[in-house]
């Protein structure tokens, strides 16, 4: 087990690394002028002195690899900057809005994941029936459904014509702080994070659906029926086990696109989390904010796979025997 983590860690040090240097070159090279978005609507009235100065204070002028260089060794001593657009701590606008994503994620990745197993399971023990045509019907259409797209359909359908849920933000506007409610915070919550399960819905439920026919298949299962077992019985003796294992892998190893997935709807509800942050950061060229933001979801990510390879290894010896330990 250590070896196993040793290695893990020594990937994601040189993932983290790679992932910063070519992050860093993109922005730079990027069509955003940082000084000309950090100014904003007052760029006419800013002269070619000021602007200097501007860039100066924030390193701009600089070459390019010394301004990586400098903000990498300040990242080793825990400083990840100050924001241009914020005008705070990189650190800190991670940590506050941070709370509000994750939320809306493991919300959204736990509701994914039952209703994805479940929907999988049901499609797999009704092969060929009219069951099993709609729930394969809805996950292939679910798969290339783009989130903003579903985001924006949710909204228009249950927050304008229904309204049943608020139209966006995290809490009610007018409301101080203190007064707002948890609930809310869940109702203003619902709707981003039912528009992210639908959409994480398809690839479990398909996966799911896939292992348990294979498993149905299967000489031993085929034993069990001429045994007499049948249905949910059937299941739970001979079939959970084997295709939960794969299911929970592809679930932590889907955290990557339930990043993704949440940057572009908390766009579309105007969700006060890590995704709206990344866009304002991209767009505004807010080079800490964007590069703190990017090894945040880069950890996240690299995170996610590492739980899921260690349940795997705790759960199946097999794995264990593969790699030697």
């Amino acid at each position: 087990m250590g070896i196993f983590l040793l290695l893990k860690g020594i990937r994601m040090t040189t993932l983290l690394v790679a992932i910063c240097f070519i992050s860093f070159l993109l922005i730079k090279h990027s069509p955003i002028d940082p000084v000309r978005a950090y100014i904003g609507a007052d760029m006419l009235n800013v002269g070619p002195e000021q602007r200097e100065k501007i860039a100066e204070y924030w390193g701009l002028n600089q070459p390019m690899m010394v301004q990586f260089l400098n903000w990498g060794s300040a990242l080793l001593t825990g400083d990840m900057g100050t924001s241009m657009i914020f005008r705070r701590p990189v650190s800190e606008i991670i940590s506050e809005r941070f709370f509000h994503s994750l939320a809306l994620m493991l919300t959204a990745w736990v509701l994914s994941g039952i209703i994805g197993f479940a929907l999988g399971v049901i499609s797999a023990m009704k092969k060929g029936t009219w069951v099993d045509r709609i729930i394969k019907w809805y996950c292939y259409t679910l798969a290339s459904t783009p989130a903003f797209w579903m985001g924006l359909l949710m909204l228009m359908v249950f927050a304008v014509w229904l309204d049943w849920f608020p139209i966006g933000l995290g809490v009610p506007t007018g409301v101080l702080t203190e007064n707002v409610t948890l609930g809310d915070r869940i109702k203003h919550l619902m709707l981003p994070a039912i528009t992210l399960s639908i959409i994480g819905v398809a690839n479990v439920a398909l996966h799911t659906r896939q292992k348990l026919i294979d498993v149905l298949n299967s000489d031993y299962v085929l034993f069990a029926r001429a045994r007499g077992e049948r249905g949910f019985v059937l299941f739970w003796r001979h079939g959970m086990r084997n295709i939960a294992l794969p299911a929970i892998t592809l679930q932590f190893a889907a955290f990557s696109e339930l990043f993704g997935g949440a940057v572009l709807a908390e766009q579309v509800f105007s969700y006060p989390g890590l995704g709206q942050a990344t866009v304002e950061a991209g767009l505004r060229g807010d080079v800490p904010l964007l590069l703190g933001l990017v090894i945040f979801s880069a950890i996240f990510v690299f995170v996610g796979n590492l739980v899921a390879d260690l349940i795997y290894h705790v759960v199946d010896p097999r794995t264990r025997e593969e790699r030697g330990i």
